[in-house]
């Protein structure tokens, strides 16, 4: 099964290190951040451009390079 890695813009800051992600299709998922970036401390803040890997069914995603 192939990842689905997609571009996004971070619009909002959710509590439990969750963020709230505008594809760019237009489409708002729920994204949280991958293990690398918890271990080195990336900060994502609101207006990030954020490439994230999307759950099977599209709804969800791992944030996984901030830049």
């Amino acid at each position: 099964m192939k990842d689905i890695t997609v571009k996004g813009l971070v619009t909002e800051i959710l509590p439990n290190s969750l963020f709230r992600v505008q594809l760019e299709n237009g489409n708002i998922i729920i994204a949280y951040a991958a293990g690398k970036l918890k271990i080195h401390h990336i900060r994502i803040m609101a207006g990030d451009t954020v490439s994230l890997v999307l759950s099977p069914d599209g709804n969800k995603g791992r944030i996984v390079y901030r830049g």
